[in-house]
Order: structure tokens, then C-alpha cells, then sequence
């Protein structure tokens, strides 16, 4: 069975999803946040309550992917995480629940494959507010040619051609990917070594979201003074792999009022310095 081009405007059930200010730490653990990031990494300061860094949207969205299975047969092998958005109506809580329900907001029909867009909105069981909305785009090599719209093309959120106004360098741990994938994303191809072999990499790949967790703390911390609040969306698309251990470099500029464009480039292996986050924006409270 081919894509189904049909499928866009159709949803999954609602799944609940909970967490605990156990699992808010890991996250923040898991993108790199540390000592110098109390407010995020630890629960009993004097100084601060606990905060859920805004990109952990992107595992609180969990079980929010029921809608996929309208979209027609495919092999979850040929599937590549390939944008990433998340909208952000409140500050997201460092323990509760959310009612997640996802939509088939988009198809493409790409030629050599198929896009597919994926949009979960999460709702504070406790409130009844929508708390955010997580929106990825996913390729599935193979799956195109189908009849479709071929959909939007060409570059997004170009960086102007001057110097950034702001860059941050984070270096990630060789056991990044290990600590991340606790979680929620047990994908091998982060962890196993024969698993990474038969993918074409000579050893695991950092998660793609992961990076994404990296470049969120360092818009947080450059446009937002660190407070989650000030956050609002960020997008952004995976351009190339990462290595646990490389440096990772977040280029911003600023394009308006609380607005910026950024890019993510990561060096200090043999692949040598690469663009692996690109088309980026973010919109925050100036």
C-alpha cells in the first residue's frame, strides 16, 4: 500500500503522557545542561524552583504519533527525522500531564521520497490548556512518486551574509547519546556499535533532537537571559550527523524584534566542521 496522500487532516487518539521532575533533570542532563544550570539540573537550590527547559517538548510530545498509521505502509528503516518545530504557549511544568493527540498536518510528494508532517499538541491534563505543539517533518526514502503535491522547496530562515551577532560553543560528552537516549528514544543506531555499522557510521550518532536540546539551551541562555518563559518557538532542520564528543557551534543573528535565525555546526571529527542544524528560528519575548 503507497502513501496515502488522503491521510493529511487525520488524527490519533489522545495518549497521556506524565513525568516527574526525576525525568525534567534527565533531560536537561541529557542536552548538556550541568552545574552551571542549577535552575534546570537539580530540584533542592534555595534560589530557584526547578524548570523544564523548553525543548523537552519534544519528548513530552510521546505517543502522540498514533495518526502515522493512516499514511500507509512503509518501512520504519527508510524514515529520516528531518524538521523540527516546537511551539510553546506556557512555560512547560517540571512534573506533570498532558493529553497528546497528533495530526497528519501535511504529504509531499518529493520524487525519491515522501514528506510527511506530523504535528502533536499537547494539553495540561490538570488546567485543560494546550501547554505546546511539537511539529516534525519525516522523509521516508523511497516513498514517492505517488501523485502528489511536491509541496514548498528551496532554503528557509537564511542567515544574513555578515557575522553573527551571537555564538555559543558547547562540547558534548562521548557518552552524550547514552545519557540522552534514557529519555525515551532507545533507537540502537545511538547506541550499538554493529547496529550504527550496518547504517554506514563507524561508530553511534548523537540524536538528532539532542542537538537540537544543544541549541535550544544556547538560544535560551543568549535571547532569553535563561528564563523559559521568554521562549516562544523554535524550528529548525537536521542537515547532517553528529558524533558524541564533537564541539557544537550556534550561530544567531537577530532579524527583528525578538526574532533570530541560527545555524548549528559541528566539528572535532574526521568529518571536519559541517552545518548539522540549519534553517533555524526561534521567536522569543525581547
Amino acid at each position: 500500500m503507497p502513501i496515502n496522500p488522503d491521510a493529511v487532516g487525520t488524527r490519533g487518539e489522545p495518549f497521556d503522557h506524565s513525568w516527574d521532575e526525576k525525568d525534567c533533570m534527565l533531560y536537561a542532563l541529557g542536552v548538556g545542561a550541568g552545574t552551571d544550570e542549577l535552575a534546570f539540573t537539580t530540584e533542592n537550590t534555595r534560589d530557584t524552583d526547578l524548570k523544564a527547559l523548553p525543548t523537552m517538548a519534544v519528548v513530552l510530545a510521546s505517543g502522540g504519533f498514533g495518526a502515522l498509521r493512516n499514511i500507509g505502509e512503509f518501512n520504519p528503516a527508510m524514515l529520516v527525522h528531518g524538521e523540527q518545530r516546537v511551539e510553546l504557549f506556557a512555560p512547560l511544568p517540571s512534573s506533570g500531564t498532558v493529553s497528546n493527540v497528533g495530526e497528519i498536518t501535511a504529504i509531499w510528494d518529493k520524487g525519491k521520497g515522501a514528506v510527511v508532517e506530523l504535528a502533536v499538541t499537547g494539553t495540561d491534563v490538570a488546567s485543560g490548556q494546550p501547554l505546546f505543539s511539537s511539529t516534525m517533518a519525516l522523509f521516508i526514502r523511497g516513498e514517492g512518486d505517488f501523485g502528489g503535491e511536491r509541496g514548498p522547496s528551496g532554503p528557509r530562515n537564511v542567515a544574513p551574509e555578515r557575522a553573527a551577532d551571537h555564538e555559543v560553543s558547547q562540547t558534548t560528552s562521548v557518552d552524550q547519546a547514552l545519557l540522552y537516549r534514557l529519555s525515551g528514544d532507545r533507537n540502537p543506531l545511538h547506541s550499538d556499535p554493529s547496529f550504527a555499522a550496518m547504517g554506514g557510521f563507524d561508530r553511534p550518532i548523537l540524536h538528532g533532537l539532542c542537538t537540537y536540546g544543544f541549541a535550544g539551551r544556547a538560544l535560551l541562555h543568549t535571547l532569553c537571559d535563561g528564563d523559559p518563559a521568554r521562549m516562544r518557538s523554535m524550528e529548525g532542520r537536521f542537515s547532517a550527523s553528529v558524533f558524541p564528543g564533537e564541539e557544537l557551534t550556534t550561530r544567531m543573528w537577530t532579524t527583528g524584534d525578538g526574532e533570530a535565525v541560527f545555524t548549528t555546526s559541528a566539528s572535532g571529527s574526521a568529518l571536519g566542521d559541517r552545518v548539522v542544524l540549519d534553517g533555524g528560528r526561534v521567536t522569543f519575548d525581547a
